[in-house]
């Protein structure tokens, strides 16, 4: 892996992403709209990726080993990215998201039964209907547009091809761009109630480090298709409060929601990941419950 491209996500956890490929000897190839710079040390490529033409035209004559695509959102930009890097690299690892087994968000997923965690047969990229995705329920799109991307790519490869279903991210402190810990922490501290479903049922989480690490590995290996990426443990949002209120020293407040609508990470039904396969191809992974405090403070901190 000497050569190594990485399509967005230079900042949180992309971060620490392009770090590892870099302290490994990777010759590596940022291509962004030139919103954010990359770290130091690393080739910058200003593209869109969504104009096919100047996408092609600015990587004209470069190949890599490997494509970490870290900012795939539809099945449009899989296509354009499928069609571009067609003979141009080796391997293609993109980040992806544990939204796509969520069920409110398709019609076409089963419940799953709470406790029976799931894996990556869930959902199959391989045979998932093509269908538009616009509609007026954002989590609805984001989550059909993973998976369809993920079809793109799946469906009649020109490369080796892997996704990376990612846990909830947190961790970082003040890199952590989504503001969700701190919700949690500043709500907490000032006891302020946290809204919450009546029977908010687990999720799963990774830290920001380890879905990088998890990134790196993925991208150096050879297995493909569908991986889960999240620490062991699932944690409910008052599990998650709960360490939370060990940290501020303020037990937290909670008020049910009446509509339907909760703090994030609260959930009403039941989709939290299992790790098994990544940990069967030799990724170890760390105990939600014992990172996550370090990651209040460094919230705290921030």
């Amino acid at each position: 892996m000497r050569n190594v491209c990485v399509i967005g996500g230079s900042r949180y956890f992309g971060r620490h992403l392009i770090e590892l490929l870099r302290a490994s000897g990777a010759r590596v190839t940022v291509v962004n709209r030139g919103s954010s710079a990359p770290p130091d040390g690393v080739d910058h490529v200003i593209a869109d990726r969504d104009d096919e033409d100047g996408f092609s035209a600015a990587l004209a004559g470069r190949t890599f080993d490997v494509v970490l695509d870290q900012v795939c959102y539809r099945p449009q930009q899989a296509a354009i990215a499928r069609r571009v890097f067609a003979g141009r690299t080796g391997r293609y690892v993109m980040t992806s998201t544990m939204e796509v087994y969520d069920p409110a968000t398709s019609d076409l997923l089963r419940p799953s039964r709470p406790g029976v965690a799931v894996t990556e047969r869930s959902v199959d990229p391989g045979v998932w209907p093509a269908r538009p995705v616009h509609t007026a329920d954002e989590a609805v799109d984001y989550a059909e547009g993973k998976r369809q991307a993920e079809a793109v790519f799946t469906r009649d490869p020109v490369f080796p091809y892997v996704s990376v279903r990612s846990a909830h991210v947190l961790g970082g402190g003040g890199r952590d761009f989504t503001g969700r810990l701190t919700h949690y922490v500043r709500r907490v501290a000032a006891g302020e109630p946290v809204v919450i479903h009546r029977d908010p049922f687990p999720t799963s989480f990774v830290n920001d480090r380890e879905i990088a690490e998890l990134l790196y590995w993925a991208a150096g290996a050879e297995f493909t298709g569908p991986v889960n990426a999240c620490s062991d443990g699932e944690l409910s949002v008052t599990e998650l409060c709960s360490l939370v209120a060990a940290r501020v020293g303020r037990e937290p407040v909670y008020q049910v929601s009446g509509d339907g609508h909760a703090s994030p990470y609260s959930f009403d039904r039941y989709y939290a990941m299992d790790n098994g396969r990544a940990t069967r191809l030799g990724f170890t992974f760390s105990k939600a419950a014992e990172w996550l405090p370090d990651a209040i403070t460094e919230s705290l901190e921030a």
